[in-house]
């Protein structure tokens, strides 16, 4: 175990896209442009899901819980990332990583869960209209999102336990552009064999059994849908299941091939290149895909926007605007 270094190293450096340098500008556009807009969007989403009576449903129930959840997931990883590409020293200091590490993966895997939560209220709605109001009270809608959050945050405690407690070897480069298991299994200088099965039974636990969960509730969901004998009805229901399932694609595809598949020497840059995709991407494309595919979330937007309250605060704004 030569060049181990088994105290507690200063400092990580995240190393990116550092050998492309000539990437660097156009992903901190990229990622700076998504960071913003999945600020405003799923703050804009909390609000009109608080502010608008007819959003007060268990699919905007849940729908309020991820926008946040998505707030707190982009924000763990995202300023760090953006420091880092325009700096010429990317580091982060460990106990800034020890926190993106925990964050990121207790909130991402809160993040699948409620995404399978969510898929099994639509099919409550669809499949079984009603009895949906009844089975789907706020009581219960309380309990999974509570459950979501406690598993998620339980398994991370475990994993970033586990993986922290590794012996490192002397260099501190993260092949990386945050903290992630995967890349900080990679600078253990001892056999990790243990912590990469470990790493894929909970991979499987968090991505394949929900993943699966969503696709069963979607194959009855669709034998449903197919029997609508209107247009507009078919119409409808795809629609309303289309943003959900659209998510899901993006979210759990580019989250399993980091965490299920075998690592290989072919995929040295696999994760970089998927990680933005369920870490920055998904996070951005939520509110768009939940408002623009949506039309009772865009018409909520309308009323807010001609709202007496929204008309007072713009005033307010520009008061203090010109008044400062």
């Amino acid at each position: 175990m030569n060049g181990v270094n088994a105290s507690t190293p200063g400092e990580f450096i995240l190393l990116g896209f550092s050998d492309r340098p000539w990437l660097e500008l156009p992903l901190f556009v990229v990622f700076l442009i998504s960071y913003i807009l999945t600020i405003f969007g799923n703050l804009a989403i909390i609000l009109v899901s608080r502010l608008e009576p007819k959003l007060h449903t268990p699919m905007y129930f849940f729908l309020t819980k991820l926008s946040p959840l998505d707030l707190c997931y982009t924000t763990s990883t995202v300023p760090q990332m953006l420091v880092n590409i325009r700096s010429a020293r990317k580091v982060i200091r460990y106990g800034g990583c020890v926190a993106q590490l925990f964050i990121f993966l207790a909130l991402g895997c809160t993040e699948c869960l409620l995404l399978a939560v969510m898929s099994f209220d639509r099919f409550m709605a669809i499949c079984r209209p009603l009895r949906s109001s009844v089975i789907m009270h706020q009581r219960l809608c309380l309990q999974l999102a509570a459950a979501s959050w406690v598993s998620g945050f339980g398994n991370s405690a475990l994993q970033s336990t586990w993986t922290l407690q590794l012996p490192l070897c002397a260099h501190k480069e993260v092949d990386h552009f945050f903290c992630e298991v995967p890349a900080l299994l990679k600078l253990s200088c001892v056999d990790t064999a243990a912590n990469e099965a470990e790493l894929f039974f909970i991979s499987v636990l968090f991505l394949l059994l929900p993943l699966t969960l969503i696709l069963i509730s979607y194959a009855f969901i669709s034998r449903v849908v197919v029997r609508i004998q209107s247009a507009e009805g078919q119409r409808k229901a795809f629609g309303t299941c289309g943003s959900h399932l659209i998510v899901v694609s993006l979210f759990y595809g580019t989250a399993i091939s980091m965490y299920v598949q075998p690592p290989s020497p072919a995929s040295k840059d696999r994760g970089k290149m998927v990680s933005p995709f369920y870490g920055i991407i998904t996070p951005t494309l939520n509110p768009l895909i939940y408002t623009l595919r949506n039309k009772d979330v865009k018409g909520a937007f309308k009323r807010l926007i001609v709202s007496p309250q929204m008309v007072s605060f713009l005033s307010y704004l520009r008061f203090m605007y010109f008044n400062n």
